[in-house]
């Protein structure tokens, strides 16, 4: 039976409750490393007919795909380069993948950074919001068509696009999203506040999203506190923070249980589209701010302009 018909999402486990994916075709961002490279094999495992393993670092990309490859021999990986802070990038990986692949059933949205140092993204997004959020706003603009086409197929449609967000987005502004802060380095803001604005605009993104596009199935969710490379690169985190992250880890869930919620929003029956999941499976969780339409609405629209022109030719 398939999950979320008769298991809980608390005992979620992927060996047994990933259905068979023949035929599938998955994306997954920031892959090379953390819960990205760890989706990767546990969908590996799983007889997908291709799994585009994204990464800013093709070196680090291909060693990503060796190490998995030694678990799962056959496991049918495509590297795919992409780096978030750039348009261009994002354009590139969005046409090779659409000249590729004439399908995409689950996208998942998993690369990011957390309290990064001040900083623009090349277009000149705030760093932390460019990568976290635009980077993934273009490549799914991008990769509509094909995700459209898919659950329009009838044949094994149901289409999923799965982003990471954060907890951490409770951090954000108090009106949510500064829009006077996102086309600057926002130092005002805080290496926290700047991650949680970030944050908070995907479950908005993802809850207009699902509005505009109920033939896809599109969640949020929270990871949980993951002992990944995430806290000891966040450049603009206090110094005590660098040094607690040195010993933190063994408080921290290990990569093979962080990755658990993101793999069931991508497979599960009984799941909302535009809700925002904490672990595993929890709904209900977010704040005011995560649920405000008007909100949602206006971040859709300045995105939408915000992207007018680039498109993957």
């Amino acid at each position: 039976m398939p999950f979320g018909l008769s298991n809980s999402p608390a005992s979620f486990d992927p060996k047994k409750d990933i259905p068979p994916l023949d035929g599938k075709i998955i994306l997954v961002t920031g892959a090379n490393s953390g819960l990205g490279k760890q989706a990767v094999l546990e969908y590996a495992q799983h007889n997908p007919a291709q799994i585009w393993l994204a990464a800013r670092s093709l070196d680090k990309a291909e060693a990503a795909a060796d190490d998995i490859k030694t678990l799962v021999p056959n496991a049918p990986i495509k590297l795919l380069q992409l780096d978030l802070s750039s348009f261009d990038s994002v354009k590139k990986a969005a046409k090779i993948f659409s000249a590729e692949s004439d399908r995409l059933d689950i996208l998942m949205l998993n690369a990011g950074i957390m309290a990064a140092a001040p900083g623009l993204t090349r277009e000149g997004y705030e760093y932390q919001f460019g990568i976290n959020y635009m980077g993934h706003a273009l490549l799914t603009k991008l990769l509509l068509p094909v995700l459209d086409r898919t659950a329009k197929s009838g044949t094994n449609s149901d289409v999923r696009i799965v982003s990471i967000s954060s907890a951490g987005y409770a951090q954000a502004p108090a009106e949510g999203i500064n829009f006077g802060m996102l086309k600057v380095t926002a130092d005002s803001m805080g290496a926290f506040g700047r991650f949680g604005q970030s944050k908070l605009a995907i479950i908005l993104f993802v809850r207009q999203l699902a509005k505009l596009y109920p033939q896809l199935t599109v969640t949020a969710i929270h990871p949980g506190t993951v002992d990944t490379n995430v806290i000891s690169s966040a450049t603009g985190a206090p110094v005590i923070l660098k040094y607690v992250a040195r010993y933190a880890h063994r408080f921290l869930a290990s990569v093979d249980q962080g990755v658990k919620n993101q793999l069931w929003a991508s497979v599960a029956k009984d799941i909302q589209s535009g809700g925002y999941y904490e672990p595993i499976g929890i709904a209900g969780k977010v704040k005011p701010r995560g649920k405000d339409d008007d909100l949602a609405k206006k971040l859709w629209d300045w995105t939408e302009k915000e992207l007018e022109g680039h498109d993957a030719s």
